[in-house]
Parts: structure tokens; sequence; C-alpha cells
């Protein structure tokens, strides 16, 4: 305001708009623009990645199907020490909420909610609401005692009481091979159902092969590339590219057929002696082939951000350590290989997360052995229709992988990564 009164008053733009408020309009304008720019690419993140994550997040607690559909039950449970059966007026309400869910045909979604947690509560729910709905007056204890004889074990009704809560941990407890037990204490699953534990350990451990050997492969390759003239990288870059114009599908099939015991791989290693034609060597269905086939589709990730490092490596700072006294070995080693550590970050790190969420090429070529966590998650997505299970699971994934990318980071630094 002293400037202004100093200088005969505010200065005017071109229009006669102080000068102050036409570029505070003009920044204004171009923060709106800009918004309206990248608002397409938050919308879509919004919704293919974030919602997806929230709701999976959400489903791996939500508990809604018993507190919802039996909420008499739910409401005369509350009051239940759990140390005996219940009494009468808990059996009053459970014939009605079983009464009413044969009626609405929505009693076998709380049937299916329970049998997550026992094994034979399903038939048990669904089976008492077919002869609830035949019953007039009580007393319905001895009735429904009567009914099956699960009804009589104090486990079924502490099962029930656990999940009235609208949420739970039970499905978090499942994915990492716990559970509760008849007194409701935190146990292990027995030994021949603990399979989630084991599957987390062979997805980590076939995720960091396949990262350590696409390292080792594609190491020499980006080294040519980086290194031949234009003309002949530029056509060998053209067969790195060729794997992302065939599909998916098509390509692990092709593995398949090469990998079988009777495939193009043993054929040749009969022609030349190297294995006996009756005991033809197991490349497929077990972890061998998925460490195969997913090496082939996961190369290309890690040559092309090598590739595009070793690039801008100026070819002067190996000459000037030749020149020095160096031999070929040395500079390489000390010279050139640790200005190609953010390349050979940015690959792996981009590997070892692609590799982990891959589950199309364990299942084709995997078998039992080569299987992934992910291939369990599609099971219970689309066969069990265990949503709840399956997005513990992707839940404990994620956050599997958070934090090996916050490790990651702590100790290389993603400051230090770079694609070129």
């Amino acid at each position: 305001m002293a400037d202004d009164l100093t200088q005969g008053g505010p200065v005017l733009a071109a229009d006669g708009t102080p000068l102050k408020a036409s570029l505070n309009k003009a920044m204004r304008k171009n923060r709106i623009r800009a918004l309206l720019l990248v608002a397409p690419l938050f919308i879509f993140i919004l919704f293919s990645f974030l919602v997806p994550i929230i709701d999976m997040t959400f489903r791996s607690v939500d508990n809604w199907q018993v507190g919802t559909l039996m909420p008499e039950t739910t409401k005369a449970l509350a009051k239940w020490d759990g140390k005996d059966l219940p009494d009468e007026p808990v059996f009053v309400a459970l014939i009605a909420d079983l009464q009413a869910g044969a009626e609405s045909r929505e009693i076998g979604k709380v049937g299916t909610r329970l049998n997550y947690e026992k094994s034979g509560m399903r038939s048990l729910i669904t089976g008492s609401a077919r002869k609830a709905a035949k019953l007039k007056e009580g007393p319905y204890k001895p009735l429904v005692l009567k009914m099956n004889k699960r009804w009589k074990e104090l486990e079924t009704w502490t099962v029930i009481k656990r999940n009235t809560s609208p949420y739970t941990a039970g499905y978090y407890l499942n994915a990492v091979d716990m559970k509760y037990a008849k007194n409701g204490d935190i146990v292990r699953q027995p030994e021949n159902r603990r399979i989630y534990g084991k599957l987390f350990m062979r997805t980590f451990a076939i995720s960091l092969a396949i990262t350590i050997v696409c390292v080792i492969l594609a190491y020499p390759i980006s080294y040519l590339l980086a290194t031949l003239p234009l003309r002949y990288s530029n056509l060998l870059m053209i067969f790195v590219l060729l794997p992302f114009w065939t599909s998916l599908l098509v390509r692990t099939t092709a593995w398949i057929a090469m990998l079988q015991s009777q495939g193009v791989l043993n054929d040749l290693f009969v022609f030349f002696g190297l294995v006996d034609d009756a005991n033809r060597l197991q490349l497929i269905h077990n972890l061998t082939g998925t460490i195969i086939a997913m090496t082939h589709i996961l190369l290309p990730f890690m040559v092309l951000p090598l590739y595009s490092v070793m690039k801008t490596i100026p070819p002067s700072y190996m000459r000037a350590a030749l020149s020095m006294g160096a031999n070929p070995v040395v500079a390489f080693v000390r010279v050139y290989m640790p200005q190609t550590l953010s390349g050979i970050g940015a690959g792996s790190i981009l590997v070892f997360i692609l590799s982990i969420g891959y589950y199309i090429t364990p299942a084709l070529v995997g078998g039992t052995g080569g299987t992934l966590i992910s291939n369990q998650i599609a099971y219970h997505m689309q066969s069990s229709l265990n949503w709840g299970l399956a997005g513990a699971l992707g839940a404990l994934l994620l956050a599997s992988v958070l934090a090996l990318y916050m490790l990651y980071n702590k100790i290389v630094g993603i400051d230090n990564m770079r694609l070129g």
C-alpha cells in the first residue's frame, strides 16, 4: 500500500484493473487449467486403483451377515455368558430369525459365512431353517436340540455369537494360518491346513529368484544394446520389445509346448544325448516351469531400465580408467558397474513387484509346486467366493510389498533409482 501511495496510486493492467488482482486472476486460471489437465488421470487412479484397494480392505473385515440377517438372535446372545447352552429366549429368537430368513431366502448367506469359521454350519443353518418353518409354538429349546446334534455343542453357539459383530479378524487369522479354538482362544491351524504361510514364503522366494535371474541375463544384453552402433542396437531392441506385442497367454502356452516331457527342449536334450529318452526332464507343472516362464516374460522389464541407464554413461570413463593402468575387468567392476546400480535397482523393484502379483503363468505352468499366493486369491474370488479371505490375503500381500518398498528405500534409497 505504501508503494502504491508513493507512486500516485495502484499500478493498473492494460484493461484498467489493478495489476495485483490481474496477476492473481491469471494464476488462478493457470491452477484451474492444470487441475483440469490432471483430473482424468486422478479419476482413473481413484476408480481403478484406490477404490478397489479400499473395497478389498473393507471386505477383509466386513462381517454383516449374521448381525443383519439374524437380528433377534444377535440381541439375545449379547446376554449369554458362553458357559452353558443358551436359555429359552435365545432359542425363541433363533426360530424367529430362521423363519424370517427362510421366507426371504437370505438364510443361506448366514450359513455360508458361518461355514468359513466351522465346517458343517451351512447345512446346519439351512436345514434348521426348513424345519423351523413348520414350528408353530414353543417351548423351542428342546425342539431345536432335536433338529440337529450340533445345536447341543457349545462351539456352535460360540461361533454364532462371535460372528454377530459387524467386523471380524477371522479372515486375517485364516490368512496367517491361525484360527479360533473352541474356547475362543487364537491358536495355529493343524499342520495339514497351514498353507498360506508357505505360499507367502514361496511367492517371495520365487519372486526374488526371478529378479536375480533377470539381473544376470539382462545385464549383458543391456550392455550390448548400449555399446553397439545405433543401427545394430535398434535392431536388437526390436527383439527385446517383441514379447510386448504377443499375448501373455500365447507366450505361456508356447512355454507349455516347449517344457513338457514330449516338448521341444526335452526332444533337443534327447537328440544331443544329454538325457535318456526314458528319463526326460520334468520342466513343467513345478517350480522350475514357473521360474523359466516368468523370467522370459519379465526379462524386458529389467532390460529397459538397465539399457536407459547404461546409455547415459560416457564411454570416456572406461577409456580413462584403462589409460590410468586398470585392466578391463577392474575398470568395468570399479568404474562402470557402480554407475549402473540405479538401473539395477529400478529394474529389480519393477520385476519383483510384478512377479509377486502374477497368477496366470503360475496357474498354467506351475502346478501344485509352482503356484503363488495370487493363485489362492484368484481361487477365493472366483471359485470359493470367500471374498473376505481373498481380501485379507490381498491386504497382507499389499502390506508386505509396501514394507519391502520401505526397506528398499531405507537401504538403497528411492532417490538413487532412475530409469535413465
